[in-house]
């Protein structure tokens, strides 16, 4: 794939109306790995993660069980 000054430009355009990198690559017909990578090389503006994180369903942390102190059993020797 050659980067031509009028790829770039759309492929800025589009990010800048903020599609997907996988959307950018559709329209485009490239991949979206060498949408992610021109991006990163142009130095264009980072973008938050799409995947949603919901932490109010999350489980709570358990906190480590206790560890047990007192006697032990004696070694067993083997002859």
């Amino acid at each position: 794939m050659e980067w031509t000054d009028e790829i770039i430009a759309r492929l800025r355009q589009l990010w800048d109306e903020g599609l997907s990198t996988a959307e950018i690559g559709r329209r485009l017909n490239i991949s979206k790995n060498s949408v992610v990578g021109k991006a990163h090389r142009l130095d264009l503006p980072a973008r938050p993660s799409p995947i949603r994180r919901d932490i109010s369903g999350a489980r709570p942390s358990r906190p480590a069980p206790a560890r047990v102190t007192g006697p032990t059993l004696p070694s067993l020797a083997i002859a």
